[in-house]
C-alpha cells in the first residue's frame, strides 16, 4: 500500500475566510482516500470550524497552529520580512521540513511567491519560478506561463519556462511531446521584439517540441499544450480572456430574457447552456502552479469557493503523484546539452 499524499493547507487564506477552505478540504478528503491535510491556521477557529462539520476527529486531518495571517493588500517583502508565524510561512515550511508534499493557498500572490522563493528556493538551472494554470481552448485547455511572476524576463528564462511547462503537462496529462509556442504580436519569423526573437532560436535548438509563434487568439483556438511569454503579458491575456467570457455569458443571459419568446427558446436551449456552462466554469480550471521552485506550491484564486478551491487541491494531488519538479529537473538537464547557444554560456 503506497503512503499517503500529505498537503498542507493555508486555512486563513482567500476572500472568503477559513469555513471556505475548510469546506474544500473536507470535500477533498472526501473525494480522494488515500490523501491527507494539514489545515495551518488559528488553532482554535480551526478546531472550531471542524467541530461544527462533526469532523473534529478525522484521522486525516490535523491541525498547525500559525499565530499570523498575510493580508490580501500586503506588501510581500513586508510580509516575507515581518511575518515569520504567517500561515502562508508555516505552510511552505512544513514542506521544507519533509512533513507536507505540497502547499495550496489562495492568498496574496505576490507575497506566496516571495516566501515561497526563500523557504524553498529554485530548482537547478531555473532563474525564476513562473505560475502556470490550465485555460479552457477549443481542444480542452492549453497550459499557459507566465501568468503574472515575471513582468520582464529574458530569452533564457523563456525557454526555462518552456521547459518547465512541457514537463508539467507531460506529468499530468501523459503527452509525450507537448507542442510549445510563443506567445507573439504574429506568426511571421520577423515579429516581435528581440527577446521574443532570441527565445524563438533557443527554443528552435532545443529538444523541445517547439511550433512557433502563436497569436493572442490562437491560445484559445489553435492545438497547442503549451504557451510561453512573459508575466506581464500573460497576466493581462488570462484577464482579457476571463473578461471575454463573462461579456458573452452577459450578452447571452441579456437575449435570451428579452421576451417572452427568448425566454421560452432559453428553457428549449438549457441543456446545453450548462453543458457550456460547466465547460467554461474557471472553478474546474483553478489551482496555478508556481512551477520551478525546489517543491509543490499551489495558488489558488482568492475568490474562489469551496468547490474551487477542492479543484486547486486535486491540482496539487496530482502533482504530487506525478513528481513534477523531479521531472522539470530532468527535462532541464536534457535541455542544456542540446540547446548549443545555453551551452556556449553556461
Amino acid at each position: 500500500m503506497k503512503a499517503p499524499v500529505v498537503l498542507s493547507i493555508d486555512a486563513m487564506s482567500g476572500d472568503h475566510g477559513h469555513e471556505t477552505v475548510v469546506d474544500a478540504a473536507l470535500l477533498a478528503l472526501d473525494a480522494h482516500s488515500a490523501v491527507e491535510l494539514i489545515l495551518v491556521g488559528d488553532e482554535s477557529t480551526l478546531r472550531a470550524d471542524l467541530q461544527r462539520r462533526k469532523r473534529a476527529g478525522d484521522p486525516r486531518l490535523r491541525i498547525q497552529h500559525a499565530s499570523e495571517v498575510v493580508a490580501m493588500d500586503e506588501s510581500p517583502s513586508k510580509a516575507l520580512r515581518n511575518k515569520k508565524d504567517s500561515s502562508t510561512r508555516v505552510a511552505l515550511n512544513l514542506v521544507k521540513q519533509g512533513q507536507a508534499q505540497a502547499v495550496v493557498s489562495a492568498g496574496n500572490t505576490g507575497a506566496l511567491m516571495a516566501i515561497a522563493k526563500f523557504v524553498l528556493k529554485t530548482l537547478p538551472g531555473i532563474d525564476r519560478p513562473a505560475i502556470i494554470s490550465a485555460i479552457p481552448s477549443v481542444n480542452g485547455h492549453v497550459h499557459m506561463l507566465d501568468l503574472g511572476a515575471n513582468a520582464e524576463c529574458s530569452a533564457e528564462q523563456l525557454l526555462q519556462f518552456a521547459v518547465m511547462g512541457s514537463a508539467l503537462v507531460t506529468a499530468t496529462l501523459g503527452i509525450e511531446r507537448p507542442r510549445v509556442a510563443l506567445l507573439n504580436i504574429g506568426e511571421e519569423e520577423i515579429k516581435g521584439n528581440e527577446v521574443i526573437k532570441q527565445a524563438a532560436q533557443l527554443l528552435a535548438s532545443s529538444p523541445l517540441n517547439y511550433i512557433g509563434f502563436v497569436e493572442g487568439d490562437g491560445v484559445f483556438l489553435r492545438d497547442i499544450d503549451v504557451v510561453v511569454c512573459d508575466g506581464f503579458t500573460g497576466n493581462i491575456a488570462l484577464k482579457t480572456g476571463e473578461g471575454v467570457a463573462r461579456l458573452i455569458y452577459h450578452f447571452i443571459k441579456e437575449e435570451f430574457t428579452r421576451s417572452l419568446f427568448t425566454k421560452l427558446a432559453a428553457v428549449m436551449a438549457m441543456p446545453a447552456l450548462k453543458a457550456l456552462g460547466g465547460r467554461m466554469d474557471p472553478r474546474n480550471y483553478n489551482g496555478a502552479s508556481l512551477a520551478g521552485l525546489n517543491g509543490i506550491v499551489i495558488k489558488s484564486h482568492g475568490s474562489a469557493d469551496a468547490q474551487a478551491f477542492a479543484t486547486a487541491i486535486r491540482v496539487a494531488i496530482r502533482e504530487v503523484e506525478q513528481a513534477v519538479p523531479q521531472r522539470i529537473v530532468g527535462l532541464m538537464a536534457a535541455t542544456l546539452p542540446k540547446t548549443p547557444q545555453l551551452v556556449a554560456q553556461a
